[in-house]
């Protein structure tokens, strides 16, 4: 007898380090965990198996077929925005075909077990693409449907899996003649920038705020690349894992789309450095913005309007600004590095 599981591919990544705890901890679910480094070995007893490999590998995915009832797919597996730009076809590649490799296992699974599989896929606010400045200032808070024209390779490919996810949940094959009900519950979350007080940022172009949290608490100086009023929105790690978890709990029937941003407050660089500066005295920021990395930021919405995943499944953020730092992330923070 194959195993119904939970697949989650990236387990290894800053919100599989979250949802793999989270999840682990529930006696309802067993986790499958890929990554294509070794899992860490503090997410092992989470996990019913762990699997070492890469998503591009049709073979390793076959396997998987064969061994596990897929009842749900957790995909965040990506490269991400800047070390995308560094290495834009492997990132196509990894990004896109790698998605496109896991819908296929889905309607696979689907098929095998005569009923949809779902697909909870998160996306980036890197799908937007702001042209100027002056219209980020003029733009308020930028709703799922607006200022889709990424400029970075990682929106380009989290805008292109969103339609694919879309394709498959209601238009796959929809000229064949054994066309049936839907294989693939699609569910997306479009994060803004996450923040996390136990895993290391890894590439991403709003990472400046976890770096210079992450550098304070070491005594270490940090270059800002981008400039003191650069505002973005955020969410520390447990409510980002709480969305995802919330959007794959909720009935199918309540959600009105595929597609859904969530976010829990904005603040700009200036004012990350303050509340860093206050719990970290002496902490050395210089802000050194890069141009390039600038455009990228800018281009990407102040604002994000939540108001469709708080009316279809009950969306709401546990941690404000307040919060987010006092609560969770100065006082973990100082514990990992040893700071009184």
């Amino acid at each position: 007898m194959r195993k119904e599981v939970v697949l989650i591919t990236g387990a290894n990544g800053e919100i599989g380090h979250g949802l793999t705890e989270y999840l682990g901890d529930r006696e309802d679910i067993q986790i499958v965990a890929l990554d294509v480094q070794e899992l860490d070995d503090e997410l092992r007893p989470f996990c019913h198996r762990v699997v070492q490999g890469d998503i591009l590998d049709n073979m390793l995915l076959g396997r998987l077929v064969a061994e596990f009832e897929i009842r749900t797919i957790y995909h965040l597996v990506s490269i991400l925005s800047t070390r995308g730009e560094y290495n834009p076809e492997t990132a196509h590649r990894v990004n896109g075909e790698g998605t496109l490799n896991l819908l296929k296992l889905a309607v696979e699974q689907a098929d095998w077990q005569g009923r949809p599989v779902k697909f909870i896929y998160p996306s980036s606010i890197a799908a937007y693409g702001i042209p100027h400045v002056e219209s980020k200032n003029r733009a308020g808070k930028v709703k799922e449907e607006e200022w889709l024209t990424p400029q970075t390779m990682y929106g380009c490919n989290k805008l292109y899996c969103e339609h694919l996810g879309r394709y498959y949940a209601r238009h796959y094959k929809q000229l064949g003649a054994d066309r049936g009900p839907s294989k693939i519950d699609f569910r997306c979350i479009r994060f803004p920038g996450l923040i996390s007080a136990f895993t290391l940022p890894s590439g991403g172009t709003s990472d400046y705020g976890p770096e210079m949290l992450h550098q304070a608490a070491q005594s270490l100086p940090y270059k800002c690349f981008v400039r003191p009023d650069t505002c973005l929105p955020f969410m520390v790690m447990p409510d980002a894992i709480k969305s995802l978890v919330d959007l794959w709990a909720a009935p199918r029937e309540h959600l009105q789309r595929l597609v859904y941003n969530v976010t829990s407050f904005s603040v700009t660089a200036e004012e990350i450095h303050a509340i860093v500066a206050k719990f970290f005295p002496g902490v050395v920021v210089s802000f050194e913005p890069d141009q390039r990395r600038q455009e990228i930021v800018d281009s990407w919405p102040s604002e994000i309007d939540d108001q469709a995943a708080r009316n279809d499944w009950g969306w709401e953020p546990d941690y404000d600004l307040e919060r987010a730092f006092g609560e969770y992330l100065i006082p973990n923070i100082k514990k990992r590095y040893h700071v009184n």
